[in-house]
């Protein structure tokens, strides 16, 4: 059993802490912005809510954040009160949420400068995999943290996996996303044009999931696609702040991504339609929506 700290109570972040308690049998204190959602976490799960991310890092020898974005971050562990200011030494700080690599090798300097671990390790699998425990985690850092840190990350991960140094998870986390983008698009466009030839789709979908075609979106998002409802995954907002980070990356690196800015741009035109909290598979209501106008 460890002392740990778990900061952002989140759609991720709730289940995700209440594993460290229940399957990893720590000593868990949380932290969130509004505090009415820490106090119900710790009376569910038996464990200690604090006041500032400072407080529930004291003492700790595990701190974990899965917070917004670079500034959400940045507040909560070298902002004032932030978590970094309360690591005691050889405490190692485990950052899930999908952010810049800059960011996290920023994160990662300003750790060893204390005597403490950084692992950036975003995750895959959405809510539903973090309420099972069964996300994928991309980590970036030194060894010895990462083997140190993993244990502890294993409570809600299928997978944790070393990509290479400090900012190595981020990057391995932008091509996971530059990926979906790709696949959602195409899956909508299938079974856009299956309703417009007068296919039956689950019979469509049937017949190809086996094969080339086959995908988890396929297999996770046709139904629901088909059925026109996106409310069971990741949200477009998120999505875009999400590909955003791709794309200023590429910029950075000299990589190509038209596919992914095209769909950044489709996405933008889902949030006009009003479909900001939709999830991730409502590329398709777009194509659809044409036909209304």
């Amino acid at each position: 059993m460890a002392k740990v700290a778990f900061i952002g109570l989140g759609v991720m972040g709730y289940p995700m802490a209440g594993f460290l308690k229940t399957k990893g049998g720590h000593d868990v204190t949380v932290y969130n912005r509004t505090t009415a959602k820490a106090e119900k976490w710790a009376a569910e799960y038996g464990g200690h809510f604090a006041q500032t991310p400072q407080q529930a890092a004291e003492g700790c020898d595990f701190v974990l954040a899965c917070v917004g974005n670079d500034d959400d971050l940045r507040a909560v562990t070298t902002g004032e009160n932030g978590a970094f200011h309360g690591l005691k030494t050889g405490a190692i700080f485990i950052d899930h949420t999908t952010a810049s690599a800059e960011v996290a090798r920023e994160l990662y300097t300003a750790a060893k400068s204390k005597g403490c671990g950084f692992v950036d390790a975003p995750v895959s699998g959405g809510q539903a995999g973090a309420e099972n425990g069964v996300l994928t985690v991309m980590c970036g850092g030194d060894q010895a943290d990462f083997d140190k840190a993993k244990p502890v990350i294993d409570c809600f991960a299928k997978f944790a996996g070393l990509m290479g140094e400090a900012g190595a998870g981020q990057l391995t986390k932008m091509v996971n996303q530059i990926c979906i983008a790709g696949l959602v698009q195409g899956l909508s466009e299938a079974i856009h044009f299956a309703k417009k030839a007068d296919l039956d789709v689950p019979k469509v979908i049937a017949a190809i999931k086996g094969g080339a075609a086959q995908s988890w979106q396929m297999e996770n998002r046709w139904e629901t696609m088909n059925a026109g409802k996106f409310d069971y995954g990741f949200a477009v907002d998120w999505m875009r702040k999400d590909l955003g980070i791709c794309l200023k990356t590429a910029n950075d690196t000299g990589a190509r991504l038209p596919v992914t800015a095209l769909v950044d741009q489709f996405y933008a035109e889902v949030q006009a339609m009003g479909g900001n909290r939709w999830d991730t598979s409502s590329l398709i209501a777009r194509l659809e929506n044409a036909d209304k106008k």
